[in-house]
């Protein structure tokens, strides 16, 4: 199996969205793209995306999951992030993104009214998912937050903000992890994640990952679980059952030599990591899953 190769970036980027503000509240877009390549950053406005059309995996706080159409979820302010995938042939990817400041949401939770809002945002600090049963409804609302003008504009999303509360969802990082600006801590973790991100389906040994950015192997299981909130070893399980899982769809290659070529060495061992990720086997996965396909 050939390793995934992604365009990265070697840390994560202080995304400037204030240059696209100018006389607006807040930053309404969609936009089109044949992959979604991984770009890790972060920004101090709260984020909607919205995924009109793709599937992959998204990378949020401490988290990893599989994402598809209609994927939707709200993010708090410094939390990094990102998506990667790659469509085929002459397919193309769609999302839609709304980006608004902490002192918007002030002026909204200002309000005795705002209790169940302000209890929203809270939330996003650990990143949220919403689990429309009627996501058309959610798409054309943010269509129409995008070409709307003046106070519409603002009063469309403070509804939908709203509509979200009462909305079915969950929590998507396990810990509050908010990115901390520490140049030197910055580099190496990203250093770290990238070359996991692009080499999980090997060998990879704890001295190995720990020598990459000069550190004893203790020293590196602290400084991991204190910059990700996972164990390194977790981390890269998440990585492999992630793959896994994808193969387990859309492959037709047997259980067993997935599981070695996205880099586990024991049969039983991955048994045991997927069963604990994913409440299921991996036979009952593949069986389930396949039915949507």
């Amino acid at each position: 199996m050939k390793n995934i190769k992604y365009k990265v970036i070697m840390k994560p980027v202080l995304e400037n969205i204030s240059n696209y503000l100018q006389d607006s509240s807040f930053y309404a877009y969609s936009y089109t793209t044949t992959s979604f390549d991984f770009k890790w950053h972060f920004h101090p406005e709260y984020e909607l995306t919205f995924i009109v059309k793709g599937n992959g995996h998204r990378l949020i706080g401490n988290s990893h999951q599989e994402f598809s159409d209609n994927d939707f979820v709200l993010i708090g302010p410094n939390i990094p992030h990102t998506w990667v995938g790659k469509t085929k042939g002459k397919k193309v990817f769609e999302a839609i993104v709304i980006q608004f400041t902490s002192e918007f949401v002030e002026q909204i939770v200002g309000f005795k009214e705002s209790k169940q809002m302000n209890a929203l945002f809270e939330s996003s600090n650990y990143g949220i998912a919403f689990n429309e049963d009627h996501p058309n409804e959610i798409k054309n609302i943010l269509y129409d937050i995008i070409r709307e003008k003046g106070i519409d504009k603002v009063l469309k999303l403070i509804s939908l903000l709203n509509k979200l509360t009462h909305s079915k969802s969950s929590t998507i990082s396990t810990t509050l992890y908010k990115y901390q600006i520490n140049k030197k801590i910055e580099t190496r973790i990203n250093k770290v994640c990238l070359y996991l991100e692009n080499n999980f389906s090997k060998k990879i040994t704890l001295k190995e990952i720990a020598d990459l950015v000069y550190m004893s192997e203790s020293n590196f299981c602290k400084f991991f679980k204190k910059s990700t909130g996972n164990t390194f070893s977790d981390y890269l399980n998440e990585l492999r059952i992630n793959e896994v899982c994808k193969l387990l769809i859309h492959s037709d290659d047997n259980i067993k030599y997935i599981a070695y070529n996205c880099g586990f060495e024991s049969l039983s061992y991955f048994n045991r990591v997927f069963v604990i990720k994913k409440s299921t086997t991996p036979s009952k996965y593949k069986t389930h899953h396949s039915k949507k396909y």
